[in-house]
């Protein structure tokens, strides 16, 4: 093949690759990369820095790869150093060797800093509020603990208010996630995880289930609603007065497979998630009297806690 040839297939299939990847999101918003809060934004700036890094040693391979073909290519009038017995150079082993390894461990610094930092209150100077967040099949369920109200398929909280979120299942393992606020961590039954998010202001987001659980999977998407601390505690007080309590029996019926709308209790049964997390943990001496409020400290009789698995966006475990 010419020269000519080769450098037009290779045209095409630079413009090719460029083309599949920027019109593949047409059409919508990269929510991972357009973060709304101080956790998204933290694993934002972990996803550049390894965007950056990988670059360092992506681009000059691929780089070098196109040079080399073609400097070497098999042709007549190619008068390119011919080296058959050539195997050896200490200062290329150096390059290819020592630049991975101090980039591995620029990164590795990075990541194990914002990992240890994702298990905190991302703003220690406010209280943060819980949610207990519980997957079903094939719907969310939230129980707000402080407020003694539930919804189902339906997220509010305030903004610039640090939110604690702790996660079990009912159900198939899960992962939560609400891209423009943080990233994914696992609801899975018999245990709690547990993941902090605030959204710096009010707006709206869109949450989704991450882990495929069945039938009514795609379905499982929720409304997240960041409001002011006014708004949010008038939308408390219009719940507890306008809506019903959930009974023993309400959860029975809502945790049966199937789609359901969003809904909203002015109560829940005392302990639900505690039970939740109790009846699923198997070989653990723990019941539903054992397990502390969430938020507060636990001792060694509590519910078996998994490590928090704050993801970033695009990673599940």
């Amino acid at each position: 093949m010419s020269g000519g040839k080769w450098l037009r297939r290779l045209q095409f299939g630079v413009l090719a690759t460029l083309a599949s990847v920027l019109l593949a999101g047409c059409g919508s918003d990269y929510v991972v990369l357009n973060p709304k809060g101080p956790v998204a934004g933290t694993q934002y700036d972990l996803i550049m820095i390894s965007i950056i890094l990988c670059a360092v040693i992506v681009v000059p391979v691929i780089a070098l790869t196109a040079f080399i073909v073609y400097r070497y290519r098999d042709t007549p009038d190619n008068k390119a150093t011919y080296k058959p017995n050539w195997d050896h150079s200490t200062t290329l082993e150096i390059i290819w060797w020592g630049i991975p390894i101090v980039i591995i461990a620029i990164l590795g610094y990075f990541t194990v800093r914002d990992t240890y930092a994702l298990k905190e209150s991302p703003n220690k100077e406010v209280k943060p509020i819980t949610v207990q967040v519980t997957s079903l099949d094939w719907k969310w369920m939230f129980t707000y603990p402080e407020q003694n109200i539930a919804t189902v398929n339906y997220l509010q909280i305030p903004a610039g208010v640090p939110v604690q979120f702790h996660l079990s299942a009912e159900a198939p393992m899960n992962s939560f996630w609400v891209p423009e606020l943080g990233g994914q961590i696992y609801a899975m039954s018999g245990m709690t995880t547990e993941l902090y998010l605030q959204a710096d202001e009010p707006g709206e987001f869109q949450g989704r289930g991450a882990n495929f659980t069945g039938e009514g999977f795609a379905h499982m998407n929720f409304n997240v609603k960041a409001t002011t601390q006014e708004e949010f505690d008038q939308w408390v007080k219009e719940v507890k007065g306008t809506t019903p309590a959930m009974t023993k029996e309400d959860y029975e019926q809502l945790k049966k497979p199937g789609l359901t709308e969003v809904a909203t209790y002015s109560s829940f049964p005392e302990g639900l998630f505690e039970e939740i997390v109790a009846k699923y943990g198997h070989g653990h001496p723990v019941d539903a009297s054992e397990i502390r409020t969430y938020g507060d400290k636990k001792d060694e009789t509590s519910a078996p806690q998994m490590p928090n698995m704050n993801m970033t966006p695009g990673m599940n475990h």
